[in-house]
């Protein structure tokens, strides 16, 4: 309901806080300024935005589902392969934080964009959607690690927030994660108008040729002679290997025999050793026991896979650039061997840009829709179990459920360490 002395109260507020102010936390800087204020005052007013806030009041358990599932699907995938949990251990913990120089995979320059980017985007949307129902925001502004943006903050009034129907805070807390999924999927969009203006060029000189191990298996055939991680396999039976499909063909021809199998550590020592092969190799399982993709991978082919992941499995393209680059067209190792019709040579630097926003917003979204305490969605069903409950059996529901919440992310997160 519109209520008068409501608004110009808050008039009042945007005139008091019409200074740019800065408080200190411990290593953070809070900058708090009027504009982000008046932006959403401004935004809020706007039909699309008061609808907005209306469509969104029930999608919270939609991505809070979605978060679910992912994390269930990895705890599920690292119990039953071995693969996925060498692959983890290699990539270590700090790669589940969204901290540039902290995860060894999110580069500075972009990490650091697309991270204050998402955070302003997320915030905003909260503020947004409480000024579009008349809830105060009491202050606004940016976040420093010292003198560093690392995103933006906004502070809504806790006792009228406290004081409005659960449809409303559903409404103000959904706003945040919904937001980033909603900007995900832009930057997804505009990540493969990029990528569809890509076309494979010509390239001259000497082609490198071997597959590159990713991983070994224990108790394999390779784990036996020694082949180990990021060793490039350069020949078997006497015959070069050019490619994966060469490797499997030589393979197979040669069941049942002894043959040498020659490969370059990656500390760039040859070596040679001798295998005895199967005499039937299984369906769809590798003979080596070990997982690889080719050293001089084919454009046109890595191009058209990841082109279809876009229709096929696009939760696949959550795979960042840096850490599998034989497979991303626009990763350091592949950019060279493309040019864009639209972009030029300097695709690469949009197509990460894009990928950067995609993952971070998306990555951002679901964690803060899961069921935890602070998190947006731990604080909404939080809000939901309390006015079902008025007795001091909400405080246990909810801590019971932010502990178990916590134990699976933890448990996907530190399981590969624990399960060898």
């Amino acid at each position: 309901m519109f209520n008068l002395n409501k608004v110009v109260a808050y008039d009042k507020c945007l005139e008091q806080q019409a200074k740019i102010r800065v408080e200190r936390k411990f290593v953070f800087v809070l900058i708090h300024t009027p504009y982000g204020l008046r932006f959403f005052e401004k935004v809020a007013k706007n039909r699309i935005a008061k609808f907005y806030a209306k469509c969104n009041i029930y999608l919270m358990p939609v991505i809070t589902a979605l978060a679910i599932f992912l994390i269930v699907t990895s705890l599920i995938l690292t119990f039953s392969n071995s693969g996925v949990r060498e692959s983890a251990r290699d990539i270590g913990p700090t790669s589940n934080l969204l901290i540039p120089g902290i995860n060894p995979y999110l580069p500075l320059s972009y990490g650091w964009i697309a991270l204050v980017i998402t955070v302003i985007i997320h915030e905003a949307g909260h503020g947004i959607v409480a000024r579009a129902y008349n809830i105060k925001v009491e202050s606004t502004g940016i976040l420093l690690l010292g003198i560093i943006p690392i995103g933006a903050f906004v502070n809504i009034d806790r006792d009228e927030l406290e004081k409005t129907s659960n449809k409303i805070k559903s409404a103000i807390l959904t706003a945040g994660p919904l937001n980033n999924m909603i900007f995900a999927l832009i930057s997804l969009f505009a990540l493969f108008f990029v990528v569809n203006s890509l076309h494979p060029l010509h390239m001259v000189g000497p082609v490198p040729l071997g597959v590159k191990v990713l991983s070994v298996n224990p108790s394999s055939i390779a784990e036996s002679v020694g082949l180990t991680k990021d060793s490039v396999i350069e020949n078997v039976a006497g015959q070069k290997i050019q490619n994966i499909q060469n490797l499997s063909s030589v393979l197979r021809s040669n069941l049942g025999n002894k043959v040498g199998i020659t490969w370059q550590d990656k500390s760039g020592q040859k070596l040679l050793r001798t295998i005895s092969l199967p005499p039937v190799a299984e369906n769809k399982r590798g003979i080596l026991g070990v997982s690889i993709r080719d050293v001089n991978p084919d454009p046109s082919l890595v191009l058209s896979n990841y082109k279809n992941l876009f229709w096929t499995n696009p939760i696949a393209l959550i795979l960042p650039p840096t850490i599998e680059q034989g497979v991303v067209p626009y990763s350091d190792m592949m950019a060279p061997r493309y040019g864009s019709e639209m972009l030029g040579s300097s695709f690469s630097i949009f197509a990460n840009f894009f990928f950067w926003l995609w993952f971070i917003n998306f990555n951002l979204g679901i964690f803060n829709a899961l069921p935890i305490g602070p998190m947006d969605g731990g604080q909404l069903y939080n809000y939901l179990i309390q006015s079902k409950t008025k007795t001091k059996r909400v405080i246990n529901a909810s801590l019971v459920i932010t502990i178990v919440m916590t134990i699976i992310v933890a448990m996907s997160v530190f399981l590969p360490y624990v399960l060898r």
